[in-house]
């Protein structure tokens, strides 16, 4: 296969960790072959397929000069075998129209992964109000005056950006409700924009789980992010130590259940965050964890994932 990646510069990946990474060197050492791209590099003219001006690379094994670059050009999509999204959040209008645009290479007769209509419909944090009875109490407004009755039913609560990631934005209000309403102006930014409220989970001390969902199956092994000192958050981003660990009854249920809907719908790779007994998050933009899983347990995410695109591939024919 030759495989485009449309992901974040190749300058600002830490290989050590990161996902996209793990991806292209499996998809190498299996034969196929890797261009790469920025968002902003794809394009579309009137009459013609969506293209984008690709980099061919080839990983080099070296852990400073990690790829000799061979060339740059303009192609179609459609011409790759498979084009893999990978860029991070966050997601913001120009994220939007790469959806679009992506979606129109679709028909142009690209494949796409995950599919961009799937990457609009299941905005991260909003995905998890479909599955109810997987999650605690949440609710969704801009409403100053809903979140102080959400607070006082549950005394105990988180509040975060519909759009925050690696644990940006997220403030904890005790049963005092301390700065409850500076912090409601703050998300809202005085009642124009929404936010997500959700009662604190105070297993929270044993990890904030990723559980990875590969073609609708689940990875036998989640990553928790554990909060370290103070710390409410157990974002790896925001210092939470990573800690690999077998699934437990719970997180396979939640996986087994939500994997085949989530792959249906085009998203061959997703990853539920799950608190305790609730799922908190659904990622699907360029879910992480692949090498932090690897190292501390020997599974080999990135084959897994790339066993499930060649399979998905020849179901396409």
């Amino acid at each position: 296969m030759h495989i485009l990646f449309i992901a974040d510069p190749l300058e600002s990946f830490k290989i050590y960790k990161d996902t996209t990474f793990s991806m292209m060197r499996e998809a190498q050492r299996r034969g196929h072959t890797i261009a790469t791209c920025e968002p902003q590099d794809v394009m579309w003219q009137r009459g013609g397929p969506v293209m984008a001006h690709v980099c061919d690379i080839t990983l080099t094994g070296d852990t400073t000069r990690w790829y000799d670059e061979r060339g740059t050009r303009a192609v179609a999509l459609k011409d790759f075998d498979v084009v893999l999204m990978r860029k991070d959040p966050p997601f913001d209008s120009e994220y939007f129209y790469a959806t679009h645009l992506l979606e129109q290479a679709e028909r142009d007769g690209a494949r796409v992964f995950n599919k961009p209509r799937a990457l609009r419909d299941h905005p991260e944090k909003l995905a998890i109000m479909e599955f109810a009875q997987f999650i605690g109490p949440t609710l969704v407004t801009r409403d100053e005056a809903d979140i102080k009755r959400f607070h006082a039913e549950h005394g105990d609560i988180i509040l975060k950006p519909l759009d925050g990631m690696g644990g940006m934005g997220i403030f904890r209000v005790g049963p005092d409700g301390l700065n409850l309403g500076s912090i409601t102006e703050t998300l809202n930014r005085h009642g124009a924009q929404s936010l997500m409220v959700q009662k604190f989970l105070p297993e929270i001390v044993d990890g904030d789980k990723r559980v990875l969902i590969i073609g609708g199956k689940p990875v036998p092994f989640s990553l928790a992010r554990i909060p370290q000192g103070s710390e409410v958050r157990g974002n790896l981003a925001a210092g939470g130590k990573g800690v690999a660990m077998a699934l437990s009854v719970r997180d396979r249920e939640i996986a087994e259940a939500l994997g085949p809907i989530l792959h249906s719908r085009g998203l061959l790779l997703a990853g539920v965050d799950v608190i305790g007994s609730c799922v908190t998050e659904i990622n699907v933009t360029s879910p992480t964890c692949f090498q932090e899983i690897f190292d501390q347990t020997g599974f080999d995410v990135a084959a897994m994932f790339v066993d499930a695109l060649e399979s998905t591939l020849r179901e396409a024919g």
